[in-house]
């Protein structure tokens, strides 16, 4: 497979090698300092691109790509107003788009804890819930988009809490995102219900951008040749 790399900082780095230990070639690689060599004429040589970059440049990257007809993997978050015109884009062009939050495979496992927790504790109004992540200092978005994701989950399981909100609150209706930032941090994030009785915590801890890297490649893998709108979960044969 022919993938287009589309931002190479840590986490473009870990893809390539990743893809490369998989018998994969990366025939274009695209960076800050080399945009206009993002053209249809070279895109033509790809079987799908893999975008991790910036929220400010996600939109253009993704669209010159679905333009061409070449499958889009991407990783970036904080560009949600754009990801609706991507998937309509998808269509139009009758190509494959993949966004997801976040691509490991252990944190889309724990997507799925987190929905059916949810659902549980919706009967149970003796328990409060608090989500706490952490994340390195070169992180521009807070809350994290997988902390997010996770928060929205809750908020469509658990009648009781309406919105979310980035820091402590007393407002009931209100799910509480605390947000942490430390040096050499991969990723931490702890749902965590508690009453006067106990905690129910579930926690997802990341040991290096490895897992990341390669549920991208995965998922480039799984979209490549294929036409339509994909979710990690489609990839990973969850069901529901």
């Amino acid at each position: 497979m022919n993938i287009a790399l589309i931002g190479y900082g840590k986490m473009g780095q870990a893809i390539e090698q990743i893809a490369l230990d998989r018998g994969h070639r990366i025939v274009m690689i695209i960076n800050s300092r080399n945009q206009e060599l993002l053209t249809e004429e070279r895109l033509e040589l790809c079987d799908v691109a893999i975008e991790f970059t910036r929220p400010e440049s996600a939109r253009q990257h993704v669209t010159k790509c679905l333009n061409a007809g070449v499958p889009v993997v991407c990783g970036t978050t904080g560009w949600n107003d754009g990801i609706a015109h991507a998937k309509l884009a998808a269509v139009q062009h009758d190509t494959a788009f993949l966004h997801a939050s976040n691509f490991s495979v252990g944190v889309n496992i724990f997507f799925e804890i987190n929905k059916r927790l949810a659902a549980l504790m919706n009967d149970q109004p003796s328990y409060e819930v608090l989500m706490e992540e952490t994340h390195h200092t070169q992180k521009k978005d807070s809350p994290s988009g997988t902390a997010i994701t996770l928060a929205n989950q809750i908020l469509e399981n658990l009648e009781r809490k309406k919105h979310w909100h980035e820091g402590d609150t007393n407002d009931p209706g209100v799910l509480p995102i605390l947000s942490h930032r430390e040096e050499n941090v991969p990723g931490t994030h702890s749902i965590r219900y508690s009453s006067e009785i106990d905690d129910i915590e579930i926690i997802h801890t990341a040991h290096n951008r490895k897992g990341f890297a390669l549920g991208a490649v995965l998922a480039a893998e799984f979209i490549a040749g294929r036409s339509g709108v994909f979710e990690m979960k489609d990839v990973l044969g969850i069901l529901g």
